[in-house]
């Protein structure tokens, strides 16, 4: 029996780990969860699996929440938080809280020399150079559940070394606006932003999808998970979802790896060890499959050349760049920013911020908060 703590339980991403944990419960138990301040959910998560410990973020729903459980191992402070990610019954801890806001839980895990389970591609951009080489020195193991960064996990070889390869191929949807130039989507709706064609996501990362700063935020993580230069990545649109990613190797062959768009596939595969996790999904038709490819769109080249700088440059430039983007996304699902402007937030943000080489995470959220402060700046004096 493993023993999960599952940080970020209400969001989109908790949402498919607790499937695959109630479809395995001989094997899996939710030991604790980290929650913000979605109590109704909250509640019905302690209800249908008994976890044992409980943080939560949220003050007031901490309040509320312990008072509803005087039984419970409610908990609210950090040091709290560390201790039960610190917990010797701990054997899986899961990232997934949105944003750079999970970066605080994850540096706890990676301390604590867990195997995490990370969904929160934010810590790794923006703290890379930092979690990395801990997570090396604290024999931490850290395993993505992002369907593109676990493709390329399950494609390498069973050591997980990428001497032999030559190429990495991550793929992107396109997103709800596939093949409609930049110029024509000034005007765009939250709403429509929010129509992902192929996955169920949250607010954030389905409009993240829908700028493209999605894959290049994968593109950073990438870049940090498997330690090789941004050359041996490319970005390509494939609309249906079924190729995550494909690793091409010296001697020519390429090896993909396929499934439905469903993030139960990667978790599952994630949470196992000698044996399979298994899990219902929906099976290929491989009779009646037809699979496109195409370029990244040069409209958004921009974009991605500056991803590939942040991958060369390191330090600070990864979390100036989420931190302009979380900031845009807000703004512009509040309806106070164009579509449009929220590559001209991450541009002119990224140029206002010198760079530097932060060493601890004091610093990265000084910086953080300074990079936040100075996007709301942006956008006040272009909108």
């Amino acid at each position: 029996m493993k023993n999960i703590l599952l940080l970020g339980a209400t969001g989109s991403i908790g949402d498919s780990v607790l499937n695959v944990i109630r479809q395995n419960k001989s094997t899996l138990n939710l030991f604790g969860i980290a929650v913000g301040k979605n109590i109704k959910k909250t509640e019905s998560i302690i209800k249908t699996f008994l976890p044992k410990h409980i943080f939560v973020d949220d003050v007031k729903a901490y309040d509320e929440i312990s008072s509803f459980h005087p039984d419970k191992n409610i908990l609210n402070s950090d040091q709290e938080l560390l201790n039960l990610i610190s917990d010797d019954k701990v054997d899986i801890v899961i990232s997934a809280i949105v944003g750079f806001a999970g970066l605080k839980a994850s540096l706890m895990a990676v301390n604590a020399g867990k195997t995490v389970l990370i969904a929160n591609k934010e810590s790794i951009v923006a703290a890379g150079d930092i979690l990395m080489p801990l997570a090396r020195s604290k024999g931490s193991i850290i395993i993505p559940i992002d369907s593109e960064h676990n493709a390329i996990f399950q494609c390498l070889p069973e050591d997980k070394t990428t001497k032999d390869v030559d190429k990495i191929t991550i793929t992107a949807s396109g997103g709800p606006f596939i093949n409609i130039p930049l110029s024509k989507l000034s005007d765009i709706s939250p709403k429509d932003a929010l129509k992902h064609p192929n996955w169920e996501m949250g607010f954030k990362v389905s409009i993240d999808s829908a700028t493209l700063v999605n894959k290049c935020l994968e593109l950073i993580e990438a870049r940090y998970l498997f330690d090789l230069n941004e050359k041996f990545f490319d970005l390509v649109i494939h609309p249906q979802s079924i190729v995550h990613s494909i690793v091409t190797y010296k001697d020519g062959s390429s090896i993909s790896q396929m499934s439905n768009p469903n993030m139960e596939v990667p978790i599952a595969n994630a949470l196992g060890d000698s044996s399979k996790v298994p899990i219902e999904y929906s099976k290929l038709d491989f009779n009646n499959l037809n699979l496109s490819f195409q370029e990244f769109p040069s409209d958004r080249s921009k974009l991605q050349n500056l991803a590939r700088e942040i991958c060369n440059t390191g330090g600070s430039s990864g979390l100036i760049f989420n931190a302009a983007n979380e900031i845009a996304v807000e703004y512009f699902l509040k309806k106070e920013l164009k579509f449009s402007q929220i590559y001209d937030v991450i541009y002119r943000t990224f140029d206002l911020m010198p760079l530097s080489n932060p060493q601890d995470i004091e610093t990265l959220n000084e910086l953080n908060n300074e990079a936040r402060i100075k996007a709301k700046k942006v956008i006040k004096s272009i909108t």
